[in-house]
């Protein structure tokens, strides 16, 4: 991403205001922490029809003159809850959907979800007033996720407690974590300035955490870690692979890898900072990579590569994210995948998206033991599960020397996301207690 798109008017008389009040330091301090945003992922809208440029800003006071209305007639609570009404379900989600892997496992794949219940459900970002407020008119539940306890979302809160909405707020990073923001080995990565920020926006997703009736969480880890700083009941809705996961792989999978390609170790990587993950494996995959003349890397995503060893670097092929099929389709050419991970706090609250993106393209995911990684791969089977003193390069070196067991193992890891990880397989993948939320 260049410095010169983030340059338009609003954004230098933010820095022009910042320089003025806070000092020069400050501001480019602030600036380097937004392009970094920016270059992650972050502050960009992923709706196509909002963009949130050359609009009016919206803001909390969007629903103030309809309130203040409803509110002089004596009729500002609705007479009684939505669902009791009716028996039809509708869920609103409203949330922060600009990373494409978290809007597409946290937000997207739930209307599969839901429709397998019966339910109705829609969403949007967080940043779309008016179709925020559009869907709570309709809707007989409120689900939030990775929000910010920020005015905009007092708002949407307001009228889903005066409509009588109950309400659940989803995370699947602990975000909300000062522990484990500071004790990730990640941030060492970063500017400091971007792990200060993230620090000092941990205490808004607890607050927005606490305003909900119940929380969810994507693994059993993140569970247990947000018990200790909520009293709301949590519970555990984990990723899995949805029909348009199984469709694009399938696309992928139909074309098939020309003969004698080279014996491809991919590694994927979602925002940055993971080249502290990779660091732990480096020397142990340019060993491996080096050794014969048919092996390369394939780095997906975000990573700088000067973090690799020159003779690595040399063999590796780096593609950038794309949509989600292009993403799959890269994947599939992959003899096996490298989820390697420090293990942190912040880490061992990760799932296991990766695993199941491998999965669904009949590609085995060699893993650290941190996190949730080890839930979905069944050593020796589906992949490998390494421990800390294990040889990642004798691993590799197993399926290097036997292709067909590779394969059969991407074939065996397949077929266990199939039985294991989709949307059936309740209550393995969605607790009771929030199916009898949503009949509530």
């Amino acid at each position: 991403m260049s410095i010169l798109t983030t340059l338009h008017p609003a954004k230098i008389a933010r820095f022009v205001t910042a320089v003025r009040q806070e000092g020069w330091r400050t501001a480019f301090e602030k600036a380097w922490t937004h392009i970094n945003l920016a270059r992650g992922g972050r502050g960009r809208s992923a709706l196509p029809e909002w963009t949130g440029q050359g609009k009016p800003r919206l803001n909390a006071g969007y629903l103030n003159r309809f309130w203040r209305e409803i509110a002089a007639e004596g009729a500002f609570h609705a007479s009684a809850a939505p669902a009791t009404l009716t028996k039809a379900r509708r869920i609103a989600m409203i949330g922060d959907i600009n990373l494409p892997q978290c809007r597409k496992y946290r937000v997207e794949q739930l209307a599969e979800l839901w429709a397998g219940q019966g339910v109705d459900y829609g969403y949007c970002h967080e940043g779309d007033v008016p179709r925020a407020v559009a869907l709570l008119q309709d809707a007989t539940h409120l689900m939030l996720y990775r929000t910010r306890n920020v005015p905009q979302m007092s708002m949407y809160l307001v009228e889903a407690r005066r409509l009588r909405l109950p309400v659940l707020y989803d995370l699947d990073d602990p975000l909300f974590s000062i522990q484990a923001y500071e004790t990730y080995a990640n941030m060492a990565a970063l500017p400091p300035a971007l792990k200060a920020h993230f620090l000092s926006e941990a205490p808004r997703y607890l607050d927005a955490m606490n305003l909900a009736d119940i929380v969810t969480m994507s693994t059993p880890a993140l569970a247990d870690h947000a018990r200790q700083l909520t009293a709301r009941p949590v519970h555990v809705r984990r990723n899995f692979a949805d029909a348009d996961t199984l469709a694009a792989a399938d696309t992928a999978l139909a074309t098939p890898r020309g003969p004698g390609a080279p014996f491809t170790v991919a590694f994927a990587s979602g925002s940055q900072g993971h080249e502290m993950d990779f660091s732990l494996i480096r020397d142990d995959l340019a060993d491996f990579i080096t050794a014969a003349p048919d092996r390369r890397l394939m780095i997906l995503g975000h990573f700088e590569l000067d973090h690799l060893p020159e003779a690595l670097r040399t063999r590796t092929v780096r593609h950038e994210f794309t949509d989600y099929a292009g993403y799959l389709a890269t994947l599939a050419q992959a003899d096996v995948a490298v989820m390697p991970l420090t293990d942190d706090l912040f880490n061992r609250c990760k799932s296991a998206v990766r695993v199941l993106d491998a999965a669904a393209v009949a590609v085995p995911g060699f893993v650290s033991d941190t996190g949730d990684l080890a839930t979905v791969v069944r050593n020796g089977t589906t992949g490998r599960v390494l421990h800390k003193d294990d040889s990642w390069r004798a691993a590799l070196e197993d399926l290097a020397t036997d292709r067909a067991a590779c394969a059969a193992m991407g074939q065996a890891a397949r077929a266990d996301l199939l039985a294991r990880w989709t949307a059936r397989a309740e209550p393995h993948i969605i607790a009771p207690e929030i199916l009898d939320w949503v009949r509530q």
